[in-house]
């Protein structure tokens, strides 16, 4: 490890409060620089939102910002256009966890299901995940969750199948957990109205107990972030500082104790500010414009 490099992991844990704006700033473009495992893929553009069919040319324009700092990408639908993503990040030399939207319209799911299938024959999925939140937001029924599953399982038995919900979903379901080969945890100590100063300890117990849950199965953060602005939640704040403390963190502890972690996001996403409030629209590393933010 490189000296610079060494500076910048005793950081680790630290709240930056006495630190100023440029500080933030500069250690902000070290970290980033030295790159991150993985990103949350955002293709829809202002005006854009889920539904609308997204363009080849658009993820290739948001994939060539990207491309410099992240190792893989996740994406959260195979349709809509959504299906291009795994294929072309790969032409960028991008990995790709790929996902499978599921909700209520069986009809769509179905669709999901298929392309997600067809995407990793192809070659294009690297790990693939078979629904997002669906338990958390009660979409589906537990069993349905799992016979999608062990569908895309029995179709794919070379590549790595999972399911993607906030961390505790995987201790409160052990049927779920089990038919996973690898654990995909949601860790936000933003939405459990977390303050900064605490906010890293907080995240580390997160991943720990999606850790137990699994009994050694893999455990990969699948998302983690904090909003540069929008209303305050309990405790938790957000703030351009907070935001980018709360990146730095993320990234150090990923480094130094070698856990895949998925950023949550690439870029801000205003389609989001009705369904969470002004928060949101604001998770981005690069701004509605697609610029580096920090």
């Amino acid at each position: 490890m490189s000296v610079r490099k060494d500076k910048i992991m005793a950081l680790a844990g630290e709240n930056f409060a006495n630190k100023t704006n440029k500080e933030l700033q500069s250690l902000f473009a070290k970290v980033i620089e030295n790159g991150m495992h993985g990103l949350g893929f955002s293709p829809y553009l202002e005006n854009q939102e889920p539904g609308e069919i997204i363009t080849e040319d658009q993820i290739r324009r948001r994939m060539e910002i990207i491309k410099p700092y992240t190792k893989w990408i996740r994406s959260f639908s195979c349709t809509d256009g959504n299906e291009h993503i795994p294929r072309i990040a790969h032409e960028y030399g991008i990995k790709t966890l790929v996902g499978a939207w599921l909700g209520k319209d069986e009809e769509i799911n179905e669709q999901e299901i298929k392309n997600i299938i067809e995407i990793a024959k192809a070659g294009h999925a690297d790990i693939v995940a078979v629904g997002n939140e669906v338990m958390y937001r009660g979409d589906l029924a537990e069993e349905e969750l799992i016979n999608y599953i062990k569908r895309v399982k029995e179709a794919l038995p070379n590549i790595q199948v999972g399911y993607v919900d906030a961390y505790y979903e995987f201790e409160k379901r052990p049927k779920i957990t089990e038919v996973c080969d690898v654990i995909l945890a949601n860790c936000y100590p933003f939405w459990e109205g977390c303050h900064i100063d605490y906010s890293l300890v907080y995240m580390k117990d997160m991943y720990h107990r999606a850790k137990r849950a699994g009994q050694g199965k893999k455990v990969i953060i699948s998302e983690a972030g904090w909003p540069s602005k929008g209303q305050v939640f309990h405790g938790a704040q957000p703030s351009v500082e907070n935001a980018v403390s709360y990146f730095i963190n993320t990234q150090l502890w990923s480094k130094e104790e070698d856990i895949d972690i998925f950023y949550f996001s690439s870029f801000d996403e205003p389609w989001k500010i009705g369904g969470e409030g002004d928060v949101g629209a604001y998770w981005g590393l690069w701004d509605k414009n697609e610029k580096l933010k920090y």
